[in-house]
């Protein structure tokens, strides 16, 4: 079992990998995994979709919009 995600987790996971997407994706959602593995969409059902086909149940990942504070847990 997996430890509980933290906003501390989510903050580190965005500034590793979402910031360096802000100029090309901004505006777009990304499922960024523990692991670094990022899928790109322009909503955030399509980007939870393509997680859910790509990493499945055993690779949780974060979904952010890129560019904005906001963020969400994919389960």
């Amino acid at each position: 079992m997996t430890a509980q995600p933290t906003i501390e987790e989510a903050d580190a996971l965005y500034a590793q990998y979402g910031q360096p997407l802000e100029q090309q994706h901004e505006g777009k959602y990304a499922a960024i995994t523990r692991q670094g593995r990022t899928v790109i969409g322009t909503t955030v059902l399509t980007v939870a979709d393509r997680a859910d086909e790509e990493f499945g149940p055993t690779e949780p990942a974060f979904i952010f919009k890129i560019g904005d504070i906001a963020e969400y847990k994919w389960l």
